[in-house]
């Protein structure tokens, strides 16, 4: 579906407002979070028309939207606060790659929300887009449920600093829970790995192979949605923006060496991966080569033996041999020599 969306898109005009992405069923859901040091509100389900009156000068306004899949309401949302055309067609293009925008008096960021289901082995990843500018912070996602649980129950209780600094600092926690929840996601996949050598090691079936190209796709598609994250981080602590301060500049840091982690543990992932895949190729090459091995003793074996019966085996009248009564026990005497001799020779040379 996501595909016959881009091709329809082709050959329109930038800032056309076309959704891009999985056909959105569920209803449009939008909060808004408004505090500052010493008031706290929160409206779980409001209209898009009160996000205006929400936004003021001395405190801090948190606007969340569950649903991308309207563009009439991504347009009405750009004519409210001004957005360009093309941060518009970027929020509802869900297959976009993660990347930072700076328009001077707003910033506009996408990353990649994903979630891991360990039963299943399966990624659920949506994209979150952010629009970040003084005392506001809009974030849009795709579906309802996301990891900023925690950054809600911080602004509700006030704990730590996120209620006496600025939308910035907003902007960072919501960062640092969707890199966080990478390490949560890489340490899972990492123990299904550990698993996989396991198994490769012990029971190399065919279904390892599958497993392992399953594992080895998720890692790819983890890389193409984390390594942008350190460029996104990295542009905002090199760029001299007045939009990031420089008390959340030091917590973006921070941030930066999370994402440098996880990209490391990415590619360690990928590298385990492939010495898996190597494993298994060699195991099954190995016993390949046993049953080969034996095979070909077996036949070895068989060459004299075979020999000899193809030649009395003959129809000739005059073979001396055929009319003695001890020739049938001693030609039984040679097979048995034979074999043995070849198989203690076999085992002097180390072939069995």
């Amino acid at each position: 579906m996501a595909s016959e969306k881009v091709s329809t898109k082709i050959g329109m005009a930038p800032g056309s407002l076309v959704y891009v992405g999985d056909e959105g069923t569920a209803d449009i859901h939008v909060s808004i979070i408004q505090y500052s040091r010493d008031r706290y509100t929160e409206t779980a389900d409001a209209a898009l028309e009160d996000c205006t009156h929400a936004v003021s000068e001395d405190s801090v306004t948190w606007i969340n939207i569950s649903g991308v899949h309207d563009p009439d309401l991504i347009a009405r949302l750009g004519q409210m606060f001004g957005l360009h055309p093309l941060v518009l067609e970027d929020m509802l293009n869900t297959e976009g790659r993660p990347k930072l925008d700076d328009y001077d008096t707003y910033l506009f960021a996408i990353l990649k929300m994903i979630g891991y289901d360990p039963g299943q082995k399966r990624l659920d990843h949506e994209q979150v887009s952010l629009v970040v500018r003084p005392g506001l912070v809009i974030s849009l996602q795709e579906k309802p449920g996301d990891v900023f649980d925690p950054v809600r129950e911080r602004i509700r209780k006030g704990k730590g600093r996120i209620r006496k600094l600025g939308a910035d600092y907003l902007a960072y926690a919501l960062m640092d829970m969707i890199v966080d929840q990478y390490f949560l996601i890489m340490e899972q996949i990492g123990e299904q790995i550990e698993d996989l050598q396991d198994e490769v090691i012990e029971d190399p079936g065919e279904e390892i192979v599958q497993a392992i190209h399953q594992s080895r796709s998720r890692i790819i598609f983890l890389k193409k949605a984390v390594w942008p994250v350190r460029e996104i981080i990295h542009n905002l602590l090199r760029d001299d923006t007045d939009l990031i301060s420089d008390d959340v500049r030091v917590y973006l840091r921070d941030v930066y060496d999370h994402a440098i982690h996880v990209s490391d543990t990415v590619e360690t992932h990928r590298d385990i991966l492939s010495g898996v895949l190597d494993i298994y190729l060699t195991t099954v090459s190995n016993r390949m080569n046993e049953v080969m091995k034996v095979l070909t003793v077996i036949a070895t074996i068989f060459i004299p033996l075979t020999f000899i019966a193809g030649v009395y085996g003959m129809n000739f009248e005059y073979m001396p041999e055929l009319s003695r009564p001890w020739a049938y026990p001693v030609l039984w005497a040679m097979f048995l020599g034979i074999f043995a001799g070849l198989l203690i020779w076999f085992k002097r040379r180390k072939w069995l």
